[in-house]
C-alpha cells in the first residue's frame, strides 16, 4: 500500500537551535541593562533568547529590507524619476499577554543598531481603540480589543499615508493606566526607515471589507502559544499589576488593588473566559497562517519552533 501524501506546507520549520544557527555573525547590540529597560510587566527574557531568536530575524528582516530598498530603485529607474521614501512597515500580531509588545520593542532596539535603517519607529494598534465613550455609546465596552472596537478606518488612512510617502504622519496616544485614549496627543511618524505596528487584529481579514491593514506589510509575524499557557501568562501579568499599576490612584482598574490573591486569580480567570480568550479564538487565532513568521512560544515564554513562510 503507498504511503499516505502529506499536505504541502506553506512555511519553512525551525527548532530552536536550527533557527539560532541562522545568525551567522550578526553581532549582539544589546546589553543586560538595556533589555531591563524593554521587558514588559512579568516578562523574563534574556540575552541568551536574543541571541537564540531575536538576531537571526533581525539578520533576516535586514535582508529584506535591503532587498525592497533596491526594488523601489529599480522602480525609479524605470519610470525616470525618484520616487518618495516609505518606510518598511512591520506588522506583529498576537493575543493578549503572549509577549508580542516587549517582542516589538526588543525587534526596534535591535534593527535600529543595524547602519543601513536607523531610524525605526513604532505604533501600537491600542491609540486606534476607539475612546471608551464611544465604545460606551456602541454598546462595546465589554468586547475592547475585538474588531469593531478599533477605528480601522483612521488606522487605514494613517498607513495609506505613510506608503504614499507623506512627510509627516500621526497616530492617536493610548493609556492603559487610563484604560483611555490620551486627549489631544500624538504620536509623530516622520518617515522612519521602518515602522513597527503591533496589535491583536493586525492580521484581520472582514466579508465585506476592499482594503486590510495588511495590505500595508512588507513582514508579518504572528506570536504564538498554546491558549493554556497564554491564559497562564495573563493571570501572573494581572497579578503583578494588581501589586504595581493598579495601586496608581488615576488607573481605571484601582478597585482591583484590593483583591486578595485568590479573587484576583479568580478575577483574571473570567476576564479570560469572557473576553480575551473569547477574542483569541474567533478572531486572533484564525489569522496566523496569515503571517509571514510565526514564533510558538513554550511554557516557559521562550521561542521554541519558528515557521517561516515560503516566498
Amino acid at each position: 500500500m503507498a504511503p499516505a501524501l502529506q499536505t504541502p506546507s506553506r512555511f519553512l520549520t525551525f527548532d530552536r537551535s536550527h533557527w539560532s544557527v541562522l545568525r551567522a555573525a550578526t553581532p549582539m547590540t544589546l546589553r543586560e541593562h538595556d533589555l531591563i529597560d524593554l521587558r514588559g510587566i512579568n516578562d523574563h527574557i534574556d540575552l541568551d533568547e536574543v541571541a537564540a531568536i531575536y538576531l537571526p530575524l533581525t539578520r533576516l528582516l535586514n535582508l529584506y529590507v535591503s532587498a525592497t530598498q533596491n526594488l523601489h530603485k529599480v522602480s525609479a529607474t524605470f519610470l525616470g524619476k525618484l520616487a518618495p521614501k516609505v518606510p518598511y512597515v512591520i506588522g506583529i500580531a498576537g493575543s493578549v499577554a503572549v509577549g508580542k509588545s516587549t517582542f516589538a520593542r526588543i525587534l526596534q532596539a535591535l534593527l535600529s543598531r543595524w547602519p543601513d535603517h536607523p531610524q525605526v519607529q513604532l505604533v501600537t494598534t491600542d491609540g486606534f481603540l476607539y475612546p471608551n465613550a464611544e465604545l460606551e455609546r456602541r454598546g462595546l465596552m465589554d468586547r475592547k480589543g475585538f474588531p469593531e472596537s478599533y477605528d480601522t478606518r483612521r488606522l487605514l488612512t494613517f498607513l495609506r499615508e505613510l506608503k504614499s510617502g507623506q512627510p509627516e504622519t500621526t497616530a492617536p496616544v493610548y493609556s492603559h493606566v487610563v484604560y483611555d485614549i490620551v486627549p489631544d496627543e500624538e504620536v509623530v511618524i516622520r518617515r522612519p526607515d521602518i515602522l513597527i505596528v503591533e496589535g491583536l487584529n493586525v492580521l484581520q481579514t472582514g466579508a465585506d471589507a476592499t482594503e486590510f491593514v495588511s495590505d500595508y506589510f512588507d513582514f508579518s509575524i504572528y506570536v504564538d502559544a498554546d491558549e493554556a499557557d497564554i491564559e497562564r501568562f495573563f493571570t501572573d501579568r494581572f497579578l503583578a499589576l494588581r501589586k504595581s499599576v493598579f495601586r496608581d490612584p488615576n488607573s481605571f482598574f484601582q478597585h482591583f488593588a484590593a483583591l486578595s490573591q485568590e479573587e484576583a486569580i479568580a478575577t483574571a480567570h473570567q476576564f479570560w473566559v469572557e473576553i480575551n480568550g473569547k477574542n483569541l479564538r474567533e478572531n486572533i487565532e484564525p489569522t496566523r497562517g496569515r503571517a509571514s513568521l510565526i514564533l510558538k512560544k513554550g511554557a516557559d515564554h521562550r521561542i521554541t519552533d519558528v515557521w517561516l513562510r515560503k516566498l
